[in-house]
């Protein structure tokens, strides 16, 4: 505060003073706006200084007081310093391709958003799960120049990741000599980096540190989670660790905040969808089963339906694997069987707590199942997932399971099968190229092919053509006529099983034709989700 203070006061009175005690730059412009840019100059050098990774945090202020004075010679000093540590780190690079580098990074951050952006990469921590910083568990304050190098690297893959809104990283051995460090961005992986086996082998120890595991155990499976503090808040991070060939993999999940701002309007359901889901989330009683392949989004729509839920009149508890986002005005319980807590037992002590809504992150065994299920008859609105790959498959999921046919059909209302598509980027998409039988096909049908666009790739979206995702949805309500056929009917289940797939395939690819035809998507990102 002191030396925001003393930054203040600075120009006002360095200014008096060339004012009053220099006569000649009163008669001499130049000299005026030389003495302005200079003073301005060290100002912005002592913000640079504030978010260095060069400069200790306990000489922070002894650096930013000598920017007052000195701030660009200081600075250009600090520019030498990292380059030369960038060359003896990365000795496959010269002098002249740093510094090229450099420059390139300084102009992309004169945009609107680059000085906040630089600032934010610069202030990213790493907090294990009691609070304590990375370089305090590594001994950052105290380790040598090669141990800060791999602190900033981790740090700077977690940034990246987070920049990039990847949902996963994937930090696993190439070969004897290589590690490949992979970001899953809108559900597709891609190489962002290659690593020294060495380096990246201590890379992968300082996010094991963090997140509480043992970094001497590199063939036994283990578990962890870190958090990492920004400008723009905390975001949380689960982490597997495994032995595979040539060294050990590494899997980190990236816990998105964003979850719990989506709605129903916002998620992509059209307005038929929209009005089904709400006349059930306004039920008392009854069950919502969302169902779907991993990363399929079917928890954000679990959020989005909570989010049209009054919190204030109904009592919500949640029961998670792990806890995404957190909802005010909402009880929410996170899965551990390490301390006995699993999905189940958390269910039987729920039911003794009042509940309006419950929320299961996962249906995984016959006891969730059969009290989640049981609890949607006895004056509860029950909104679950399940891992299946269409609505009929989720029905006999359940069988599956051992649930039986009366309690399917009277706890159980609707069933949404859901799929996410990525937008085609604005920037680069070019029209479709159709084939004659693409082209006959769609003049059979009497759709109009003129609007379908296909991925080009530019800088915006990294060459994939691809930029954010939508979700295609395919509902199927439980009503009076199914419940009678799933008691009464013995071969139900065998209709199911053999059209089951095909049909949830089939409703699927219409919604995903239209966002075809309306441009949001292509035809190879419709084959390459739902086949």
């Amino acid at each position: 505060m002191e030396t925001l203070a003393c930054i203040k006061c600075f120009p006002a009175g360095l200014l008096l003073i060339a004012a009053s005690g220099t006569e000649s730059l009163s008669f001499n412009p130049i000299k005026l706006v030389i003495l302005c840019g200079w003073v301005y100059l060290c100002f912005y050098f002592v913000q640079q200084v504030q978010y260095s990774l060069l400069v200790p945090p306990k000489y922070k202020t002894i650096a930013k007081l000598s920017a007052l004075f000195v701030g660009p010679i200081l600075f250009f000093v600090l520019l030498i310093v990292d380059i030369v540590r960038q060359i003896s780190s990365e000795r496959q690079k010269n002098v002249f391709e740093i510094i090229k580098q450099r420059f390139r990074k300084a102009f992309a951050g004169r945009g609107p958003s680059g000085p906040a952006k630089s600032r934010e990469e610069t202030a990213i921590k790493l907090l294990d799960s009691s609070g304590t910083e990375l370089k305090q568990i590594y001994g950052h304050g105290k380790s040598k120049r090669e141990d800060r190098h791999i602190l900033d690297i981790t740090e700077h893959i977690i940034w990246d990741a987070l920049q990039e809104q990847a949902s996963d990283i994937l930090i696993d051995p190439k070969n004897d000599s290589t590690y490949t460090v992979r970001y899953r961005v809108d559900g597709v992986l891609r190489i962002v980096e290659q690593l020294e086996t060495g380096k990246c082998q201590a890379v992968i120890n300082s996010i094991k540190a963090v997140s509480n595991m043992d970094i001497s155990e590199r063939r036994r499976p283990q578990d962890g989670a870190f958090i990492a503090q920004t400008a723009d808040g905390m975001a949380s991070f689960r982490v597997a660790s495994a032995g595979v060939v040539n060294g050990e993999k590494l899997s980190v999940r990236v816990l998105s905040k964003k979850a719990g701002m989506y709605t129903l309007e916002n998620i992509g359901l059209s307005d038929k969808h929209r009005s089904i889901i709400k006349n059930e989330i306004s039920k008392p009683s009854g069950m919502i089963l969302m169902c779907g392949p991993t990363g399929s989004g079917k928890t954000t729509s679990l959020y989005a339906m909570l989010n049209e839920i009054d919190l204030y009149t109904r009592n919500v508890i949640t029961v998670e694997d792990p806890i995404e986002c957190v909802l005010p005005h909402a009880s929410q319980i996170e899965v551990n069987p390490k301390a006995g807590i699993t999905f189940a037992k958390s269910l039987r002590s729920i039911l003794r707590q009042d509940p309006d809504v419950i929320t299961i992150g996962e249906i995984r065994d016959e006891e969730t199942a059969e009290i989640a299920l049981r609890a949607s008859q006895t004056g509860h609105l029950v909104l679950a997932t399940i891992h299946s790959y269409s609505n009929e498959s989720a029905l006999v999921r359940l069988l599956d399971l051992g649930v039986t046919e009366v309690l399917i059909s009277s706890g159980l209302d609707l069933v949404i099968s859901q799929r996410l598509l990525r937008r085609l980027c604005s920037n680069c998409r070019k029209p479709a190229q159709l084939t004659k039988n693409q082209i006959a096909d769609f003049r059979r049908k009497k759709i109009d092919y003129k609007h379908l666009y296909r991925a080009e790739g530019c800088e915006l979206c990294h060459g994939t053509g691809y930029r954010g995702r939508t979700a295609i949805f395919d509902m199927l309500v439980v009503d009076n006529e199914l419940k009678a056929s799933i008691v009464s009917s013995d071969s139900w289940i065998t209709e199911l099983r053999k059209s089951g797939d095909e049909q949830g395939k089939s409703n699927l690819r219409k919604q995903g034709l239209k966002m075809v035809l309306s441009g949001v998507t292509s035809l190879e990102e419709l084959k390459r989700v739902i086949g």
